[in-house]
């Protein structure tokens, strides 16, 4: 079995980076990618504001997802209110994860009625930090979004509730003998560098790039396994002794 690659970009807001995503936007047109979009409903973090705000943001976004690419609910306002690390483990900041059942349903609540009022529907969930918990999660299907990018795996499967979980492993492109591997962009504070390395990474991996509609048709009947949760371990450790030393995976 070859790898296969997703492509996803997080912090979608009226205020992103809209120079250089514009860049980016044609790299993906011009290779016919369909990538992950995590798309923050009602943005009030600083440190996503790149510059003037677009007013015609939500016009985009409906034509992303008119185009097939997956849009994701990104948490709600992209504000960092516990150290929970949730599920993941990852970061030790969440936007959700510890917080009571009645808040996370407020805020998610209120998230996708925005999607909504917008004439966007979630295809999945994007949380903020990698950190979110099981009653996120709960709430999350209750509201209908019934796949996450997130999680340390060598493949996507589905979990006892129904919950199809697509793994997010890499912050840059890195070869891989099996397995599907999510990488994760951050644009905002992209450099012409960060650009053409992407741009030469795309055209180098294309050929193994794949969509989430093609995921999920291969993957929604595998379940978790052991190998998984070994690979996750032994991950979850490579991250945490880079955090010490202020390096990224």
């Amino acid at each position: 079995m070859t790898s296969r690659y997703l492509i996803r970009f997080d912090d979608l807001c009226p205020t992103m980076n809209w120079d250089m995503w514009s860049r980016i936007e044609s790299v993906l047109l011009e290779h016919k990618i369909s990538p992950l979009l995590a798309v923050v409903p009602d943005n009030q973090d600083q440190k996503l504001v790149a510059g003037a705000a677009r007013e015609d943001f939500w016009d985009r976004v409906r034509a992303f997802q008119a185009r097939g690419w997956s849009i994701g609910l990104h948490g709600y306002q992209h504000l960092y209110v516990t150290q929970d690390r949730g599920l993941i483990g990852i970061q030790a900041r969440s936007e959700f994860a510890g917080l009571p059942a009645h808040v996370q349903e407020d805020k998610l609540r209120k998230g996708t009625q925005i999607f909504r009022e917008q004439g966007i529907n979630p295809d999945l969930w994007i949380a903020p930090a990698h950190s979110f918990d099981s009653i996120t999660v709960d709430v999350l299907q209750e509201l209908g979004i019934a796949v996450i990018s997130d999680g340390l795996a060598l493949a996507p499967h589905i979990d006892a509730n129904g919950m199809f979980w697509v793994p997010q492993q890499l912050w840059r492109f890195r070869r891989r003998p099996f397995g599907v591997w999510t990488v994760c962009f951050h644009h905002n504070c992209w450099s012409d560098r960060q650009f053409g390395q992407f741009r030469r990474d795309i055209e180098s991996y294309r050929k193994s790039i794949t969509d989430l509609g093609a995921v999920k048709k291969e993957y929604y009947d595998r379940r978790h396994s052991i190998s998984d949760s070994f690979y996750s371990i032994a991950h979850c450790t490579v991250l945490s002794l880079r955090a010490s030393v202020g390096t990224q995976s």
